[in-house]
């Protein structure tokens, strides 16, 4: 009898759900294998009055759930892709990206429709400096604050009337049966989306044959071209917690995707955009190529200020 199939995962509610429908699927192709969930907290989970890019960046996330599958715990790991760093960590791979849900950033609010409503002085939560930089850019007049936590507790500091208005992103808030929490979903030409928002990436020990063709029965070819484009454009760009980039590509038609990506200064004044179509085979080069174009507009400067600022 196989031995059981382990997925390791956050213990978040978010998290959770998202172990499941990985869990369902890989049940649904192998019956005859027991698939289960092994839940972890995490460093990310456990410090939440800090922003994340002054404690360590998304890593925090999933060091742990590394940690089981390096010790044979666990045989693979379930992340939003969003999360995941840019590059992965010595003896790991992404072995599959399943199909993207909404990508989408969504507005939410007890009392206004959508971000053009919000009066002067409203204030707005994100946990995202990529957010926070473009609502700066698009709506100088409101108040941006530091929002934490997870989904159900920044609802809650919503509801409690510390914000008049959160960014989250609608992938998680459809997920969790909460879209009707959504009062509007903002268009990526006014607020564009992380790199790899709305995808799970399946991530596994490196040279685990097995454990590779379990992940790739779960990829998407379409999310994944998009999402490596999108992570490739972020990563030459050094993309992390510390700086306001965002980078999003929908397929088209023949296997080919456009790509539109941007880095900003974290109070809006300069952003730095551009975009690029091509074929899904192109995908990592032309994201690679994107990120050097705005490189040679003046990407580079602004990119060396972020990181040159107190922390």
């Amino acid at each position: 009898m196989s031995k059981p199939l382990v997925i390791a995962s956050r213990e978040s509610r978010l998290a959770m759900w998202q172990a499941e429908h990985i869990q369902s699927r890989l049940q649904a192709k192998h019956p005859d294998r027991e698939v289960r969930i092994l839940g972890m907290t995490t460093r990310g989970d456990q410090i939440l009055d800090r922003p994340l890019a002054a404690i360590g960046g998304k890593g925090l996330f999933i060091k742990e759930l590394e940690v089981a599958m390096a010790e044979g715990r666990a045989d693979l790991a379930v992340h939003s892709m969003k999360d995941v760093p840019m590059d992965m960590p010595e003896g790991f791979v992404l072995a599959a990206i399943s199909e993207r849900e909404d990508p989408r950033d969504a507005f939410v609010s007890p009392r206004y429709e959508r971000l053009d409503d919000l009066p002067a002085g409203a204030v707005v939560g994100t946990s995202s400096l990529r957010r926070e930089a473009q609502l700066r850019a698009n709506f100088p007049h409101l108040v941006i604050k530091p929002l934490r936590g997870n989904l159900d507790t920044r609802l809650r500091k919503l509801d409690d009337g510390e914000y008049d208005a959160i960014i989250l992103a609608a992938a998680g808030l459809v997920r969790l049966g909460l879209a009707d929490r959504i009062r509007a979903r903002i268009d990526p030409a006014e607020m564009l989306p992380a790199p790899g928002q709305g995808a799970l990436g399946i991530e596994i020990c490196a040279g685990h044959a097995e454990n590779q063709c379990i992940a790739d029965a779960l990829a998407d070819a379409e999310t994944g071209a998009c999402v490596r484009a999108e992570r490739a454009f972020s990563r030459r760009l050094g993309g992390s917690c510390h700086l306001p980039i965002a980078g999003f590509a929908v397929g088209e038609a023949n296997q080919q995707f456009w790509l539109r990506g941007l880095v900003a200064s974290v109070d809006g004044s300069q952003i730095i955009a551009g975009e690029c179509r091509g074929g899904w085979g192109e995908a990592e080069t032309l994201g690679t190529a994107l990120a050097e174009r705005l490189l040679a507009r003046g990407a580079d400067a602004l990119i060396a200020q972020i990181n040159q600022a107190p922390a």
